[in-house]
């Protein structure tokens, strides 16, 4: 009889505190919310990670800009997706082994990871097709959130990462990490004050505290969780139908574990921000508002903004 008291009990607080966790938690205070969030600057619609890109993703009206950052042979922080420049550049050298003043341009053409098939392209003007430092983007928009992935785990790149996010004073608009668990550890151990991304790892466990009843009583030091709609993975091509089957069946794991309005109600509650990634069509930014999400990650800025406009969000 104790027994089953007591587990009545448990499930009956960890409900409560699910529904309401400020009973027991301090809201995290985010000084920005944003719904519109550019996707490497936009690349479906400029060449990604580029000034050009930000520019023109802010005058459109993004609310956040998602970059990733390398680390030059010079120790030059750079803006740029792949360590290697083959893809962008066609160039097969690692950022890592180039000087700073010696990357080449991006290529005039450039496939949009994201959605599969469509290849940007833009002018041929060599401006427009340059690798921009980090600098010189925090420089350009003082006042803009910017998301930054930190692509591998250098301690030299994390620290120079955080050292220009405290000279440019954006601890409260940098929100900064990666899937790697390790990675986002030493960006939290560098930088406790700048907001954080949840690992892949760190989102595992908080499947498990969910499913548990255990999330309710648990402090969570990160402050916006960044998913995928399981749907978009199936829209790459794959070589056989073996692959095509376990694509699949990952998503409907993923949908069936993770993709939950109750969870992101709840981490909203806590003042922790949901973003999905990296959205595309009308039909996803409906399912990821739908759901919950406070914001959507998109290549095409213009079409998200739109989406927002007609839908009133």
């Amino acid at each position: 009889m104790i027994f089953y008291t007591i587990i009545g009990s448990y499930v009956l607080t960890s409900v409560l505190l699910f529904k309401y966790p400020m009973l027991i938690h301090k809201k995290k205070r985010v000084k920005f919310t944003c719904q519109h969030i550019s996707h490497r600057g936009g690349a479906g619609e400029n060449y990604e990670n580029t000034m050009n890109a930000f520019k023109r993703a802010v005058k459109i009206g993004t609310q956040m800009l998602e970059l990733d950052c390398h680390l030059t042979k010079d120790g030059e922080v750079v803006v740029s997706h792949d360590q290697n420049l083959l893809r962008c550049t066609g160039v097969n050298k690692n950022i890592c082994d180039v000087n700073y003043n010696q990357l080449p341009l991006i290529k005039s053409s450039l496939p949009i990871d994201f959605d599969p098939d469509v290849i940007y392209v833009g002018s041929d003007n060599e401006d427009d097709r340059k690798f921009p430092l980090l600098k010189d983007v925090f420089e350009t928009f003082p006042d803009m959130p910017i998301n930054i992935d930190i692509k591998i785990n250098d301690d030299l790149l994390i620290q120079k990462v955080s050292d220009l996010i405290k000279i440019y004073k954006r601890e409260n608009l940098t929100v900064w990490g990666n899937f790697s668990d390790e990675i986002t550890r030493k960006c939290y151990k560098a930088n406790p004050d700048v907001h954080l991304l949840f690992s892949m790892k760190r989102v595992a466990i908080l499947v498990f505290l969910m499913y548990s009843g255990l999330l309710p009583f648990v402090p969570l030091k990160e402050t916006h969780l960044e998913i995928f709609l399981p749907s978009i993975y199936l829209r790459k091509k794959t070589n056989t139908v073996y692959n095509y089957l376990m694509k699949k069946l990952f998503c409907k794991i993923i949908n069936l574990l993770l993709i939950r309005k109750c969870l992101f109600d709840h981490l909203q509650a806590r003042g922790i921000h949901v973003y999905f990634w990296v959205l595309n069509r009308d039909e996803e930014f409906s399912q990821a508002f739908n759901l919950g999400a406070t914001g959507v990650m998109t290549d095409y800025p213009t079409k998200l903004k739109s989406y927002l406009q007609n839908k009133k969000i």
